[in-house]
């Protein structure tokens, strides 16, 4: 028995002795059902390992995706979704696991985590009328680095910065549709957060290097450098509509405001905003102290905070400080960056920016377990990999930047091309009324502006989390998708 006992520890050693490594190019194909809209039907998912090559051919990373196919007899004319999240830095799991996907992470109706965490069936998911590929860039998910012959690991700048992303992603993409021929498709990315600035870049990729031309490009509560990345006090007047909507939902506003409904007072902060405060940002220290205090005292009315706190930040409210303050004299509590109706708890209520980020917390500790489960249990792909929620793309080149323009070069090039933009009224960190503001500084020309749609919703940055806004914004998909097919239409501009 002594011996039989030393035989089997020998095998389980040889077993998981090994080198943990994801394999470079594999899949695992799986069928499963889903009902969507009261219909029942088949779908295929395939996940696995992808790779990205160099010049020469060899391959320096892979990327773990997982793409999701209704079987249908004919898929020539069936709508091809590519999705990411953001970050950077970000793996896909949260709009796979939480908004288009088939299955979704188990939360209740407001959006909060419930326990025991674990998955259950989307029925509001697009799968019934697109194909959908999440993919997790380099350091995400399972995505890594392939070491050469000699065990050397390719530079990072080949895949961490705004445009080393854009280029080996866009190559990426275009082998996983001669793979699995979807050239006819008509195709669609989507990008959430940090994906905003990717997908914008993309599609002019796509389009000039790749020759794959788009029919749609969505931003989920898009992040922009070009905003966040100025340190110009002027843009903090996009804040302010963000401001209110916190506010209100934490029924810090004055009553005259707090008794009306939230989408009645955003036009009149948004046209405040850009018509008043903007113009007084822009004077600075040279504002006359007349000005400033009407200004403080309008911010006060729309803000829930004081108008002291106001003029101290000289009408320039950082974000954190406002997470910090807007409830310090009442309840004490923190509000979430990414989601403010979500409240934490600081070791002292005293400072100028919350500890933690109490819905990222929340977050995370049950997308974790629930993707992990997922992949495992449901779709059959095993692995000793650790799969990064969040990896290590640091240092990240910010630099050259012109993913605006890239963006409007393609619609420019391609008029069947058209953009959504979705974003939640409470999300604190790439705010509703800074992603109007991109929207608008796209095309100065004007000339396309009837080919980009805004969809607010009553959440924060991942709006779908609330299961009302899930079905909304699943169904705003569906309307983009379907009013952006071009079977048929000449490409031409009349």
């Amino acid at each position: 028995m002594k011996f039989l006992r030393i035989i089997v520890c020998f095998i389980v050693t040889l077993t998981y002795a090994q080198n943990r490594k994801i394999p470079v190019d594999t899949m695992v194909v799986t069928t499963h059902t889903a009902t969507v809209k009261g219909v029942n039907f088949q779908y295929t998912a395939t996940t696995g390992m992808q790779p990205v090559w160099n010049a020469d051919g060899a391959p320096i990373a892979t990327l773990y995706y997982t793409y999701y196919q209704r079987n249908v007899k004919q898929k020539e004319k069936r709508p091809l979704i590519f999705s990411f999240n953001g970050g950077p830095g970000s793996a896909s799991v949260w709009m796979h696991m939480a908004y288009t996907g088939p299955k979704l992470l188990q939360i209740d109706s407001e959006g909060y985590p419930l326990l025991p965490y674990g998955v259950r069936d989307n029925p509001h998911s697009i799968l019934d009328i697109a194909d959908i590929v999440y993919i997790n860039p380099v350091n995400t998910g399972y995505s890594r680095m392939i070491p050469d012959d000699e065990g050397k690991l390719p530079d990072r700048k080949t895949f961490f910065g705004i445009n080393a992303d854009i280029k080996y992603l866009a190559e990426w993409i275009t082998t996983f549709v001669s793979r699995n021929s979807r050239w006819h498709s008509p195709k669609y990315i989507i990008g959430e957060s940090y994906g905003g600035v990717r997908v914008m870049g993309l599609a002019n990729a796509l389009q000039s290097n790749e020759w794959m031309f788009l029919n749609g490009v969505i931003m989920v509560s898009p992040a922009d450098y070009k905003l966040y990345g100025t340190n110009q006090p002027v843009y903090s007047a996009l804040n302010l509509p963000y401001f209110t909507a916190a506010a209100w939902y934490q029924k810090a506003l004055p009553r005259a405001l707090q008794e009306k409904d939230l989408l009645d007072i955003l036009p009149e902060v948004e046209n405040f905003s850009i018509q008043s405060l903007m113009p007084a940002l822009a004077k600075g220290g040279f504002i006359s102290e007349q000005e400033k205090l009407q200004m403080a005292q309008k911010m006060s009315y729309y803000s829930g905070l004081s108008e002291k706190a106001i003029l101290q930040n000289n009408l320039d409210i950082p974000t954190s400080f406002y997470w910090k303050e807007l409830l310090r004299d009442k309840t004490g509590h923190i509000i979430g960056r990414l989601d403010s109706r979500y409240l934490g708890i600081d070791k002292r209520e005293a400072g100028d920016a919350p500890d933690y980020s109490p819905e990222f917390s929340a977050w995370k500790h049950a997308f974790t377990p629930a993707i992990n489960y997922y992949i495992k249990e449901h779709l059959n792909f095993e692995t000793d990999v650790k799969y990064n929620v969040m990896g290590d793309v640091n240092p990240w080149d910010k630099t050259n930047d012109n993913t605006r323009d890239q963006l409007r070069q393609a619609m420019a090039q391609n008029p069947y091309l058209k953009v959504l933009i979705q974003s939640g009224y409470y999300d604190g960190a790439t705010t509703y009324f800074a992603a109007k503001y991109t929207m608008w500084q796209i095309d100065p020309s004007g000339k396309m502006k009837d080919r980009f749609t805004f969809k607010g919703y009553r959440s924060g940055h991942m709006m779908y989390l609330r299961q009302e806004d899930l079905a909304t914004a699943n169904d705003d998909l569906r309307t983009f998708i379907k009013n952006s097919l071009s079977f048929g239409k000449v490409a031409k501009y009349e």
